[in-house]
């Protein structure tokens, strides 16, 4: 049995869970999202509680029974708190500018960077730090794996772009004689 798959999702006040053949909509404070249906799991509402129950015990419904509840289990998330990532910038000269939807910034480079974010996502500055936030789990990661990816940090000193979280393993520069 899928130690995921098993856990009930609890259904906050405020949000509904429709439950088609082919989509799963999920509705809440934030807005409504819409999770695949797959083939070899159910999905069952019962007042606050949905569960993920696997049809029989076939590699692919194992496979399924926890990534349905994982991604189900983010749609609720989503809706009524919502996700973020926060980025640092780091480096002499780097600046950046911006907010909303689109960012401008200085990167080292000879002309300025500008990322536009897809919809359903803010970005927002404070000095050198940008925050990725929005109801979708999978659009937030991958619009700061976009942003990180503009300027990765690099081993020696440091400078980039890097997750908040993150540690940059450092090395030694050139070793003198």
């Amino acid at each position: 049995m899928s130690r995921i798959g098993k856990l009930p999702i609890t259904v906050p006040a405020g949000v509904t869970i429709t439950v088609d053949s082919d989509a799963i909509s999920v509705k809440g404070p934030k807005g409504e999202l819409t999770v695949p249906h797959l083939s070899d799991v159910t999905v069952a509402v019962e007042g606050t509680e949905a569960t993920v129950t696997r049809k029989d015990d076939e590699r692919i419904a194992k496979a399924q029974h926890g990534l349905q509840r994982a991604l189900l289990n983010n749609a609720v998330n989503g809706v009524t708190k919502g996700f973020e990532k926060k980025l640092e910038v780091n480096g002499v000269g780097f600046r950046v500018s911006g907010g909303g939807q689109s960012l401008e910034m200085a990167l080292g480079f000879s002309h300025p960077v500008k990322y536009q974010a897809p919809a359903g996502v803010t970005l927002t500055v404070n000095k050198m730090e940008i925050t990725v936030s929005g109801i979708d789990k999978q659009q937030v990661g991958q619009v700061a794996a976009e942003i990180r990816s503009l300027k990765k940090p690099e081993p020696y000193k440091g400078k980039g772009i890097k997750y908040a979280d993150e540690v940059i393993l450092r090395k030694a520069g050139k070793a003198g004689k």
